[in-house]
């Protein structure tokens, strides 16, 4: 490698960071993104029920839609079409850990405006596995946040039946925002 082709590629990297190995959740840069403000959970009630549940069979894919959202919108999410601007990880937590840390997410990711997420709660291979537990309960939680509109297992590179793909209702902001590019469009 010469000394123009090194250059080259460190300018190349200039702006690239090392991924964080161990990190249960991931954020993405929003494209207009404003000045990440965190959530005070302490002062909200997780709403998030716990207590009898209904077990999900592992050969039943994890699937919901809000009445009202267009068939559409949950066949693109299940193809994947939407990116993930943020990600969860529940894998190795307790149920309790679980319903807290995806409150916080959910509450975060609705006040950062993001609309796609990625939910890794791994996969059982036995019904009463506990991966499977956390994923029925989480098949039960996600319909509880009124914000989400839709969720589907995720594609194989994802994680496949050890993950799911959330799609989250657009914030007033973002619904204002599209109007108005839209309407420069038309112009």
């Amino acid at each position: 490698m010469n000394l123009d082709d090194k250059s080259l590629f460190l300018d190349a990297m200039e702006d690239v960071q090392p991924l964080k190995r161990h990190s249960d959740v991931h954020w993405q840069p929003v494209r207009n993104a404003r000045t990440r403000q965190q959530v005070d959970t302490l002062q909200l009630d997780n709403f998030l029920t716990t207590g009898f549940l209904d077990i999900v069979p592992l050969a039943t894919p994890l699937e919901f839609k809000r009445e009202g959202l267009q068939t559409g919108v949950l066949d693109k999410l299940r193809q994947g079409k939407y990116s993930q601007q943020a990600s969860l990880d529940l894998r190795k937590q307790t149920v309790e850990q679980c319903r807290q840390s995806l409150f916080a997410f959910l509450l975060q990711a609705e006040q950062d405006n993001l609309r796609n997420i990625l939910i890794i709660h791994g996969k059982g291979k036995e019904e009463g596995s506990h991966a499977n537990i956390i994923r029925s309960y989480l098949a039960r939680w996600l319909t509880e946040f009124d914000d989400v509109q839709a969720f589907c297992s995720a594609l194989p590179h994802h994680g496949g039946s050890g993950a799911c793909y959330v799609a989250l209702r657009k914030s007033a902001a973002a619904k204002q925002e599209n109007w108005e590019r839209h309407a420069k469009r038309s112009r």
